[in-house]
């Protein structure tokens, strides 16, 4: 029996419904700092990607979990996350004058610790984006006060037990429809 040579397509085309079909990730392991203004939409830099989806019909699912710490103990409460497709947000719709975002913080302590108490924030979204083009994703964060947000460390750093690090990802899956 002669072997039929199968290229990409034909091989996605193959595949059922909610299949994987490419992984890109980045994962995050030093550490940084990001300079936040009040009420401005900015990027986490160090947490982006690019993919090339095979199928303009694929769904990209997109993961981010970020480790930190802000400077200020009032940002958790009043603070967004999302991602950005190039250069547009990804995130709820306008609503008014409302931040808006994906997700939160997840506050680990109670009180005002800004040294030594690290926050969460882990999300997803579903992007549609129809091409195969060649798509950069970025994680972005809006906040009402400035402050820097400390990225896989705490804002006092020092070098103790009691002073967590750790590892932030950005991650895409592009998955038939």
């Amino acid at each position: 029996m002669p072997l039929t040579k199968l290229n990409s397509a034909s091989v996605i085309e193959r595949l059922p419904i909610g299949s994987v079909i490419q992984t890109k990730k980045t994962q995050y392991i030093d550490t940084t700092s990001v300079s936040l203004s009040a009420n401005t939409d900015t990027t986490v830099d160090v947490l982006t990607l690019t993919i090339t989806p095979k199928s303009s019909s694929s769904i990209i699912r997109l993961d981010t979990h970020v480790f930190h710490e802000w400077s200020d103990y009032n940002n958790p409460h009043d603070s967004a996350w999302y991602f950005y497709k190039g250069s547009t947000k990804l995130a709820a719709p306008v609503a008014g004058n409302r931040r808006t975002g994906i997700s939160l913080s997840r506050i680990t302590h109670e009180g005002t610790d800004v040294d030594s108490t690290p926050e969460v924030t882990y999300y997803s979204y579903f992007d549609s984006p129809n091409t195969t083009s060649e798509i950069t994703y970025k994680v972005g964060i809006i906040t009402q006060y400035a402050a820097t947000l400390y990225i896989n460390r705490t804002v006092g750093n020092t070098d103790a037990i009691d002073y967590e690090r750790g590892i932030s990802f950005i991650s895409a899956q592009e998955i038939k429809q």
